[in-house]
Parts: structure tokens; sequence; C-alpha cells
């Protein structure tokens, strides 16, 4: 995938998870529209990640609706880690 995919793929993996984990999406969320975007492609990865490690999917190698989805599967997992160990608190000092 190109530069262009992925930051398309993160924006959309990113903001869709943090609807589903009840984050503030784009711009009023962890880290605004940027974090939002490397959530995304953090969340792309780890979802590929396990989508190999189960034999469910090849991982992530075409834009298409399965690498969207293993993205936002991906940025859940992280958001949910990120709240479990921190949240909110954690950014500030």
């Amino acid at each position: 995938m190109s530069i262009l995919a992925w930051i398309v793929v993160g924006l959309i993996g990113g903001a869709v998870a943090q609807l589903l984990v009840k984050d503030d999406p784009i711009g009023g969320g962890i880290g605004g529209f940027v974090v939002t975007i490397l959530l995304g492609i953090a969340g792309a990865l780890l979802g590929g990640f396990l989508a190999v490690a189960l034999g469910i999917s090849n991982g992530i190698d075409d834009f298409d609706i399965g690498t969207i989805l293993l993205a936002i599967v991906g940025a859940v997992l992280i958001l949910v880690a990120y709240k479990a160990v921190g949240g909110r608190g954690a950014l500030r000092a």
C-alpha cells in the first residue's frame, strides 16, 4: 500500500475505533487528528499481525474493506489496553 492509503486506512480505522470505545473521534479524542491516524495505522499493523498469527487472513496487503476492518479491530484493542493501563489521566502529568 502507498503512504496515502496507509493514512486513509489509519484515519478510518482510528476514528471508528474511537467511536466504538466511546472516545471523542477526530480532534477531541486522545490526541487529535494526527494521533487518530497513527492509532489506525498501528491498529492495522496489530490487526494484520493477529490475523496472520491466527491463520484468518494474509494480513494487510491491499487497500480493501478487510484491511480497514483489521485496522479497526487492532485500534480498538490498542484503545482498550490504553484505557485499562492509564486512561486519560496518563496524559496529564
